[in-house]
């Protein structure tokens, strides 16, 4: 009886320890910014944008959360950091902002470099600047200079647009490095309206897009979530997320 009792206790504590889902928490380890989207449906095209700091192991909201457009046709499974997803994955010129997980890039806007004070690295965009959708162009995905590249595309998007929407902006780094057909250009940039669809970015006003550019610090390795509000639940037990 003596000898049995420890194996038995072990086999009891393998036994629950199967039971209790895992909290992958590697890919956050290292994060303490987060940025959550979270939609009420896959065909919505209007979500609410929250803001997290990471104190010890407890993520606590900073400021108000805030409306956000997506795209004209809701969202679907980007490529980004989170696992494969069953299920519609965006493809190019779907009209529809990616969901998961995604780091973020470059800031980018109209002012010069010496008028901000981000910690994120920043982009002048003039005119020369453009975002390459053209599945065919090795530049596909990238924003490049124009006029220091050899073209190689039919279709582009000018970075500093007539309509200020890219005054101010973030490179999302979804489809990075990029497949082909998996979509492009997917940008934080400045809402027409609340409620104004967008072509698969997520746009916001001046003054939250602002705030959030001044406060990202690529020291704290901010990452975005965006979700339909239906698949956050099995995002936050899996990856250790804010409870709301």
């Amino acid at each position: 009886m003596i000898k049995c009792f420890p194996a038995l206790l072990l086999l009891l504590f393998f036994e629950c320890k199967a039971q209790t889902p895992a909290v992958e928490t590697s890919l956050f380890s290292n994060s303490h910014q987060l940025v959550l989207v979270l939609s009420p449906s896959e065909k919505s095209t209007t979500a609410t944008l929250w803001r997290f700091d990471k104190k010890g192991k407890k993520w606590r909201q900073k400021g108000d959360e805030h409306p956000v457009n997506l795209g004209w046709t809701g969202l679907a499974w980007g490529r980004g950091l989170h696992d494969a997803q069953s299920g519609y994955q965006k493809h190019e010129g779907d009209g529809k902002a990616p969901a998961g997980i995604f780091r973020f890039g470059t800031a980018f806007g109209y002012a010069s470099a010496s008028e901000v004070s981000f910690k994120i690295d920043y982009l002048q965009v003039d005119t020369s600047q453009i975002c390459v959708d053209d599945t065919a162009s090795r530049y596909y995905n990238q924003i490049v200079d124009e006029s220091t590249v050899t073209k190689d595309w039919k279709s582009k998007e000018y970075m500093q647009r007539e309509d200020w929407l890219y005054k101010w902006g973030i490179y999302v780094e979804h489809n990075v490095p990029a497949e082909v057909g998996g979509g492009s250009c997917i940008f934080f940039h400045l809402w027409r309206k609340e409620g104004s669809a967008t072509a698969g970015c997520t746009a916001m006003t001046e003054e939250n897009l602002l705030e959030l550019m001044h406060w990202l610090d690529p020291a704290k390795k901010p990452l975005l979530v965006q979700l339909v509000e239906s698949e956050y639940e099995a995002f936050q037990r899996k990856y250790g997320l804010p409870e709301l």
